[in-house]
């Protein structure tokens, strides 16, 4: 009993639903999808979310996580990717999953976890429906607050061989953070239905809605400033109003009705998941300003074309190094602020409403949301900015230089806004630190800034002409910069991230570019 070990964590359980099923129909298939679901998804995004992936097995997988908050963002990811995968395929061949979450105390091995809270985390994923995520009472306490999404109250459930009932909550994740995570970005009208949940009768689409009939009440939330107390749940007896056109949900896996919905406060920034904004009709093309319209546009600078050796063997996936040349553009002095973003959604162009102060970098945002402002920015202007690609922005970035950080090989204080740089906080305003050789500020830490790329795990086969890597399936797209909650080595000028499209996360920001 000595060399037991004990600890807290947030338990993530999932399931492939149907697998038996799936294994029958074409067994060699399904066994090859289920290990690059595991590879390309489940591995790389426990990891970003700082979990341990405890063991997989043939139709599912267990996984602990420090973090409640960051166990549920991870389950969401899952399960809003898995949407998008499946949204091309026929109904009987789509994978998806059960997912459970719980908070308990753990007997810690090797290979292995046991203990009452990962039984708790199994039941609630036995009760959960295809493509849903079901957390206990403890789970919702820590995260009701922290996470963009709602919470669907199901009251206290007996489960199996445990004594007392479970507190349980469905998580309701944001319609419009996945309405763009389709096969080549395209517009379409789904449902949860695509996931195989679909008697929520929520319709998504560039703009999405909360269908009423499974609603008992409907309660907004606003979310408070990060320094802040959270506001109470305002309630409201009126169902919201349902789509002209909502996708019919199939037959068969129709959710029992809810007790009560509740949507949780949002932090001012990036839920991908960014979870549930208010319903909004698709974007559309934004008229030129007109002379009242008042629009800030970003400081641009040029930056001179040249060769440099991208990559660096700090990590596998910024190997290869490799020879690039970069064609001249300019590139945003400062990353964009909430004021300059205000201007979009004053305009109803952009969905998202940022939060903070005026001269902060706009943070939570999504690179489908980047594109919107972009989008926006470019028809009131009528000059056309976009996203700058990953050699641009490692090229801009190391301003001529080949150490770690632009200013050296080790961490100066006052440089960057990053774990260990002496300022560990959210940026308050833009240009706090000294700015590189080619003028620009920020490009170490503050907030991860979102590049036009998708995600590659390598470098192998990438463009040395510093065009970007495109793909019409890609769902994940790339970061570089770092932010405030990353550590010294991840702010470096060849450090490189990335994350869903069409999720937001607190630490994530945009800086544009433009071709001459």
């Amino acid at each position: 009993m000595e060399d037991i070990t004990r600890r807290l964590a947030a338990i993530v359980i999932a399931d492939i639903v149907g697998y038996s099923r799936l294994m029958s129909a074409d067994e060699r298939g399904t066994h090859q999808r289920v290990q690059r679901l595991l590879r390309e998804l489940i591995e790389p995004t426990i990891a970003e979310h700082r979990g341990r992936l405890v063991k997989q097995h043939g139709d599912g997988f267990l996984s602990m996580f420090d973090s409640p908050v960051e166990a549920v963002r991870c389950a969401i990811v899952i399960q809003q990717s898995m949407v998008s995968r499946n949204l091309e395929l026929p109904n009987e061949q789509a994978i998806r999953f059960r997912i459970g979450v719980n908070l308990g105390d753990v007997i810690v091995e090797a290979d292995d976890i046991y203990g009452e809270g990962v039984n708790v985390a199994a039941r609630l994923e036995q009760l959960a429906e295809p493509g849903y995520i079901y957390i206990s009472g403890g789970i919702y306490e820590q995260v009701r607050y922290k996470l963009v999404c709602g919470f669907q109250s199901l009251g206290d459930r007996r489960v199996k061989n445990i004594s007392d009932p479970v507190p349980t909550y469905r998580v309701l994740p944001d319609p419009t953070s996945v309405n763009n995570a389709t096969t080549g970005r395209k517009k379409l009208w789904y449902g949860l239905a695509a996931a195989g949940v679909t008697s929520f009768g929520i319709a998504f689409a560039t703009g999405s809605f909360w269908h009423p009939g499974w609603l008992s009440s409907a309660i907004t939330a606003v979310a408070p400033p990060p320094s802040v107390a959270p506001k109470p749940l305002a309630v409201t007896d009126k169902p919201v109003s349902p789509p002209d056109k909502p996708v019919p949900p199939p037959d068969g896996d129709r959710p029992a009705a809810a007790d009560h919905v509740l949507e949780a406060a949002v932090i001012p920034v990036r839920p991908q998941i960014e979870p549930p904004p208010v319903a909004s009709p698709p974007v559309k093309p934004v008229a030129p300003p007109t002379v009242a319209a008042a629009i800030t546009e970003p400081d641009m600078v040029p930056i001179p074309g040249g060769h440099f050796l991208m990559g660096s063997n700090g990590d596998l996936s910024e190997q290869p190094i490799h020879g690039v040349t970069v064609r001249p553009f300019l590139l945003a002095k400062y990353p964009i602020t909430v004021r300059q973003w205000q201007d979009c959604t004053r305009a109803k162009a952009c969905v998202y409403l940022p939060k903070g102060d005026d001269d902060a970098p706009v943070t939570n945002v999504s690179w489908d949301d980047a594109h919107q402002f972009i989008t926006w920015l470019s028809q009131a202007t009528h000059r056309p900015y976009r996203l700058p690609t990953e050699a641009e922005w490692e090229y801009a970035a190391r301003g001529g230089t080949e150490t770690r950080y632009w200013w050296g090989n080790t961490m100066k204080p006052g440089f960057a806004v990053c774990k260990g740089c002496g300022n560990a906080m959210t940026p308050t305003k833009v240009g706090i630190g000294p700015p590189n050789p080619f003028g620009l500020y920020d490009m170490s830490g503050g907030v991860a800034e979102w590049v036009e790329d998708c995600w590659v795990k390598d470098y192998r086969g990438a463009p040395t002409d510093g065009s970007a890597r495109r793909s019409a399936t890609c769902e994940e797209h790339v970061l570089r910069g770092g932010s405030w909650n990353n550590d010294q080595d991840d702010i470096r000028s060849a450090s490189r991230d990335y994350y869903n499209a069409s999720v937001r996360y607190p630490t994530h920001g945009i800086r544009v570019a433009r071709s001459p």
